[in-house]
């Protein structure tokens, strides 16, 4: 097993452990440039999804897994960098400030909405932001000279420096635009994990008594972490817009919100990781088990067409066994596996064995 020696608080927060940690991301990078070209545009759509699901999935990941709080009303702030996406350039704007544009004011609707939000906690919270996800398209048909209305908006073509990118006509061009966002999105958010903003949402996670007597200002780091997060949720909306083509109010429904939960959740709640894993099970899941259907219909005398529903129900089952098994999602699996093999044969069955002790001011929350 390789031990790191860390000598100082700098060594404690590096971006990366070591050389070797840097080299492993380099090739994961590699891959994803290099595979468009290997698969065709189908898969390369896909992967295109993946990518949005996990910018989509940061967001959340930020307020559920390292600021403690509970949201199942983001797929509101996908639709507001959506729409307000959409609209800046349908007004003639450049696809890059609007795009900046869509995250900023989405992150200001999110900060306006944190402070009354930021009372509550638990059950409350989630109630609270679902009935903001059932409001949002209410509003998206009312607004309708920037939404749409009804009928909703469709999304130009990207115009980047004279070369036209569109994702059924250019899909490579629109994969590497998305996956760009993405790694400058995850490159700030392992810096802010860094900062003290970050560090102070994670000690909020962990005990508001604890953070408030440490000095942190918790209303004013849940306002900058529910900004943040609805900025970066708000983002992933601006591109699945021209993922889909076209978005109107049933673009965004609750169960959106439900899906980025669920994604969270699977990947690993409290990991940066997570919201990856998540991403490839939110997207890739569906079509392996329609893949399977499929095959099993051809090869087999049993026809699983005759039970609609099937794949929802084992979608549902496989994330309920997930939750129930390994409650730390897959990172934690990956974690797990990969501690096997670097303590192999001397790995013991109990080691990850839940050891957290709450402090009892957890108890007064």
């Amino acid at each position: 097993m390789r031990v790191i020696f860390k000598s100082s608080y700098d060594d404690d927060i590096n971006l990366f452990e070591d050389r070797r940690h840097l080299i492993k991301y380099a090739i994961l990078l590699v891959i994803a440039l290099v595979i468009p070209w290997i698969v065709n545009s189908y898969y390369v759509g896909e992967l295109t999804s993946v990518v949005i699901w996990a910018l989509a999935g940061l967001g959340l990941m930020l307020i559920a897994g390292h600021t403690g709080q509970v949201s199942l009303g983001h797929a509101a702030f996908m639709a507001i960098g959506a729409f307000s996406h959409l609209a800046l350039m349908m007004r003639g704007w450049h696809f890059v400030p609007a795009l900046i544009a869509s995250g900023l004011l989405t992150g200001l609707a999110g900060a306006l909405i944190a402070r009354p939000l930021g009372r509550m906690s638990g059950i409350y919270l989630a109630i609270a932001t679902l009935a903001l996800s059932i409001i949002i398209e209410d509003i998206a048909i009312v607004a309708e000279p920037i939404t749409g209305g009804v009928a909703g908006l469709f999304a130009p073509a990207i115009d980047f420096f004279g070369y036209q990118i569109d994702r059924y006509g250019t899909p490579v061009a629109f994969y590497y635009l998305c996956l760009s966002v993405l790694v400058l999105v995850t490159l700030a958010y392992a810096n802010l994990l860094r900062s003290a903003t970050g560090r102070s949402f994670l000690a909020i996670r962990d005990s508001e008594v604890s953070a408030r007597a440490l000095g942190v200002n918790v209303a004013r780091a849940k306002t900058i972490a529910f900004a943040l997060s609805c900025a970066i949720t708000g983002l992933a909306g601006a591109l699945y817009a021209h993922l889909a083509q076209a978005v109107n109010y049933e673009s965004f429904l609750v169960l959106i919100s439900i899906t980025l939960l669920l994604q969270v959740v699977i990947g690993g709640l409290g990991s940066v990781h997570g919201a990856f894993f998540g991403a490839f099970v939110v997207v890739l899941l569906p079509q392996t088990i329609s893949i399977t259907r499929e095959f099993i219909n051809s090869s087999t005398p049993f026809s699983l067409a005759a039970y609609p529903g099937m794949d929802t129900a084992l979608f549902a089952l496989i994330i309920l066994l997930m939750i129930i098994y390994e409650p730390r999602g897959l990172y934690g699996l990956w974690i797990r596996l990969r501690t096997w093999l670097e303590l192999f044969p001397l790995y013991r069955k109990g080691m990850f064995r839940r050891t957290r002790t709450y402090l009892k001011t957890e108890r007064m929350r």
